[in-house]
């Protein structure tokens, strides 16, 4: 009992006994039984961050926000990764359940609710983090998607251009559709209207940017800007750009939702929404620890956080030819350095 209440501070000990004790932890290298603990106690002081795709920068900065908030309230995080797959993401929630952590937030691989629910039949509670669901007693923490696609497109909008395409993620994806909203928003307040072909729904990585911006160039030659929905997406729309030939923003301007970490970038070039990816990872585990704590409101909250625009030199007005179909030819000197440091507008030396 003695030691129990040195361990625990609880209970009266003098400061002599107290000093004895702590001697004798150290020279046993004694350590506590957490899982004892735990099941003394009914909780396990962990919790679980299940994202879609841990190599986005965006989820990286969410996890840290989950993390520090988390471990400054005593609690520890296991992370979790779906690739985006609806069937990795109910894999990973039967395993936590059996590993009694303490509650779950969770990025939804798409629009299935299959993973709340069993967690909530298992008495688990769960913040939804980025996108949202329609679920009852579900805690939601995401930015303001539909606002930040709204603000990009009539940025490009004010530049001049009119023939705006759009490439995102799944459409069943709760971001896709809110990001697509504000786009098609933008363009009916200038009096636009977005044909099918402006509009593509791929998947949220590389390789779907890279196919959806060929296939672009294919259907719609006419197009003078891209609003990617994500990072990568604009990767694979910047390398199918090169291939074709055409020089970022003098041929085509392109716009990002989500910015880069400052140290991912020697030269800022992409315009682009920032999210307060950080922010979000940090109101969520505030809200998943008052919960656990039985300081939470009995209803369901929901936090939606601004954004921030920022404007680069990946936005320029479109070229008074920009109502002619692109020509297809071999990339120049000129056109293979789209990436430069020079600002919109600068000449280059001649070799």
């Amino acid at each position: 009992m003695t030691v129990s209440r040195v361990i625990n501070d609880s209970g009266y000990i003098s400061p002599d006994t107290r000093a004895r004790v702590k001697v004798a932890i150290a020279e046993l290298g004694y350590m506590p039984n957490a899982l004892a603990r735990q099941l003394r106690s009914q909780r396990t002081k962990t919790l679980a961050l299940i994202v879609t795709d841990i190599s986005n920068p965006f989820f990286t900065t969410i996890a840290r926000g989950v993390e520090d908030t988390a471990k400054a309230l005593g609690y520890a995080v296991m992370f979790c990764n779906t690739y985006e797959s609806e069937v990795e993401e109910l894999e990973y929630v039967r395993v936590l359940i059996q590993r009694r952590v303490d509650g779950v937030l969770l990025v939804p691989a798409a629009g299935s609710v299959d993973s709340i629910q069993l967690l909530q039949e298992h008495g688990l509670p769960v913040v939804v983090l980025d996108r949202h669901v329609r679920v009852e007693q579900v805690d939601q923490v995401r930015s303001d998607s539909e606002a930040g696609a709204h603000s990009l497109v009539r940025h490009m909008i004010g530049l001049g251009h009119r023939y705006i395409a759009v490439l995102t993620g799944p459409q069943v994806v709760s971001t896709s559709a809110d990001r697509v909203a504000g786009y098609r928003r933008a363009l009916t307040e200038a009096g636009l209207t977005s044909a099918d072909e402006q509009v593509h729904f791929g998947e949220y990585n590389e390789a779907s940017g890279y196919e959806m911006t060929v296939r672009l160039l294919a259907t719609l030659p006419l197009a003078t800007a891209i609003f990617a929905t994500n990072n990568f997406i604009a990767f694979g729309a910047i390398r199918a750009l090169r291939e074709a030939g055409l020089t970022i923003p003098e041929d085509m301007s392109i716009a990002v939702f989500d910015d880069l970490p400052k140290g991912w970038m020697l030269d800022p070039f992409l315009t682009a929404v920032a999210q307060p990816a950080y922010e979000i990872g940090k109101r969520a585990a505030e809200l998943m620890i008052e919960r656990l704590a039985g300081d939470a409101p009995a209803e369901a909250r929901t936090i939606v956080l601004p954004s921030e625009m920022i404007t680069r030199r990946s936005t320029a007005p479109p070229r008074q030819v920009a109502a002619m179909p692109f020509q297809r030819t071999a990339p120049s000197r000129r056109k293979a350095a789209v990436l430069t440091s020079q600002p919109v507008g600068q000449t280059e030396n001649p070799a």
